[in-house]
């Protein structure tokens, strides 16, 4: 499978999986929060409507609610009436009235309702499970109708009537309004449905009713927040005469609850820190009614194929694409996505604000650290491929400080150096096979390379059978000429086993000669920009190479300063015919290495 073809198929795969997770709605509950924050904003209406509250106040001077007779919302009523010119387009009663109470006060508030006119009293219906057995099937209907409650037979004779019944979504806020429901077949619209229309037959308006989903809900577009309808004027204001009525003419009113203690409060999407009134409730979708500001969603299938376009496209774009193009790519996406829902918003279509920011982020995040582990894997890659022609100090120096350290430049410090290679190398190449020396110098130089790694000294470089390290550098080594000169008798002693097995297998035999120096040198990058060598240069690499150039096969041959850095921890012994290095004044000293004392 080529590059291409995988990347393709990780990019279906992962946006088929982001879409899948949408469709089944894992994220609705933070999608819906987000909805709400930006499609519901309290804006300024020209209202037509009133709100009367039942609130402390009128608790502490009529009683307790529950002890409340019909005789005081007829009053309320016979005020609303009392000033003909001045009466309002239509009044809405959110108490339920089902039963009988008491006949004065039941006659008294029908009598006032007929009197006044346009009068909406309010039903409610009993939503639950029900099973339907037909022939061969089993039918579970989550929304049917087990019960229904209508205004008393007089009340509702002379008043229009209308549901109040509201369904929450699933995280307990009000979003949606029921435009009717049919108890027993019959068609009962909702009082703020009724509401609407009495109040726009009344000004010659034409009123709109809206699309409903499946379960014949709509989309409400709140105007106000909680408080926003309510000007203080509660139910007991009305009856002792405090409320102008100018106040009301012509125009809706809503009489209902507007105190906690009564228990008809809902949290909405406007503002979820606060609860808001039924009555509150009520007035806001008779807002929406009257502005036609009805909202649809757009269907699923579609949102849905657009998403996974999207993450397919944006995850092609951001693999292997550095930072500086992918995160401002994932900002403007995300802020374009939520800019076109909030356009097609006020177009009146409804989309899922989360999907394609969602995706967006997902994608992100994935083909970054997708993008992270193959440059981790590809600097591993690099890592090890480099250890093979660098020692792995050097590699490992690099890596910790960057591409500053690929400068060409030394510094001078002190440093251990080892030199070693075969004796009589050139006549044996001469008479072996190009096979059989490439056979014996890989094993050797092997052998030579695992000894100075062992002793964490930097390899430098093969110079054909010779090898070249050093200790001091790039990485500090306070035993520098201690872990030299181990390697130096490890590297012998390979040497000898190496010897033997050669002499079993080839009928061949290998003998090294090593020289140890220790001194200042300059260590660093050297040769030009594109082609260079960390190594070092100096009089102390050099005599270290001629220490080894006059070690005799076996032996391991060191200056004078390494003995004496070296202070008691190894054996020595003088040469027994000093030699004369060249370069080197007489009196230059060339020790024997012998081994560690015990």
């Amino acid at each position: 499978m080529n590059k291409r073809t995988k990347h393709l198929l990780i990019a279906f795969a992962l946006a088929t999986v982001i879409t899948l997770l949408c469709a089944y709605k894992v994220f609705r509950r933070p999608e819906m929060w987000l909805e709400d924050a930006l499609y519901q904003q309290e804006v300024y209406v020209d209202s037509d409507i009133c709100l009367i509250g039942i609130d402390d106040n009128d608790i502490k001077e009529f009683g307790p609610y529950s002890k409340w007779d019909r005789t005081i919302v007829a009053r309320a009523l016979e005020v609303l009436g009392s000033d003909p010119d001045n009466a309002p387009a239509v009044v809405a009663i959110d108490i339920q009235y089902s039963g009988y109470l008491d006949e004065e006060g039941d006659m008294r508030l029908a009598k006032a309702a007929e009197k006044l006119g346009n009068v909406v009293t309010a039903t409610t219906a009993t939503f639950g499970r029900t099973t339907i057995f037909g022939s061969g099937s089993v039918t579970i209907d989550e929304r049917s109708i087990l019960g229904y409650e209508e205004p008393y037979d007089e009340l509702k004779n002379v008043t229009t009537q209308g549901s109040i019944n509201t369904m929450l979504d699933e995280d307990g806020v009000l979003r949606h309004a029921i435009l009717y429901i049919e108890p027993d077949g019959k068609k009962v619209y909702s009082m703020q449905y009724e509401v609407a229309r009495i109040y726009a037959e009344s000004k010659g308006m034409a009123l709109s009713e809206p699309e409903t989903d499946e379960r014949g809900h709509y989309y409400i577009t709140y105007s106000k927040k909680p408080g926003g309808f309510y000007d203080d004027y509660s139910l007991g204001d009305l009856i002792n005469g405090k409320v102008d009525s100018s106040y009301y003419a012509g125009k809706i009113v809503l009489i209902g609850p507007y105190t906690p203690g009564l228990q008809d409060s809902f949290f909405t999407p406007i503002e979820k820190g606060k609860m808001m009134y039924g009555v509150e409730y009520q007035a806001n979708v008779i807002q929406c009614l009257l502005d036609a500001n009805f909202k649809k969603a757009a269907p699923d299938f579609v949102q849905l194929g657009i998403l996974w376009i999207v993450c397919l496209a944006y995850y092609l774009f951001c693999n292997n694409r550095r930072l500086r193009f992918t995160v401002p790519s994932v900002f403007a996406g995300i802020a374009l996505s939520v800019g076109i829902s909030a356009w097609l918003f006020s177009l009146g279509i409804i989309t899922h604000v989360l999907w394609i920011p969602l995706g967006l982020f997902v994608i992100f995040v994935v083909s970054v650290g997708g993008n992270y582990i193959r440059a981790a894997l590809a600097r591993q890659n690099v890592t090890r491929t480099f250890e093979r022609y660098v020692a792995p100090n050097v590699v490992n120096e690099i890596l910790k400080e960057g591409t500053d350290s690929l400068k060409l430049g030394g510094k001078t410090t002190d440093i251990a150096v080892l030199f070693v290679d075969i004796r009589g190398f050139t006549t044996m190449s001469e008479r072996l096979s190009p096979e059989e020396v490439v056979f014996i110098l890989n094993r050797y130089l092997s052998m030579t390379s695992d000894c100075v790694e062992r002793y964490q000294g930097t390899l430098d470089k093969f110079i054909g059978d010779a090898t070249m390290a050093f200790w001091g550098a790039p990485l500090e080594d306070d035993e520098a000429v201690y872990h030299a000169c181990m390697a130096a008798l490890d590297i012998v002693k390979g040497a000898n086993e190496l010897s033997a097995k050669l002499k079993e297998e080839i009928d061949e035999e290998i003998h090294v000669g090593v020289g140890v120096n220790f001194g200042p040198a300059v260590v660093g990058n050297m040769g030009a920009a594109r082609r260079m060598d960390y190594t070092a240069i100096g009089d102390t690499v050099n005599t270290a190479a001629r220490l080894e150039a006059n070690a005799p096969g076996g032996t391991v041959y060191v200056s004078r300063a390494v003995i004496d850095k070296l202070e008691g921890r190894m054996k020595y012994e003088p040469l027994e015919k000093p030699i004369k290095l060249k370069g080197k004044a007489d009196g230059f000293e060339i020790l024997k290495l012998i081994g560690p004392e015990e």
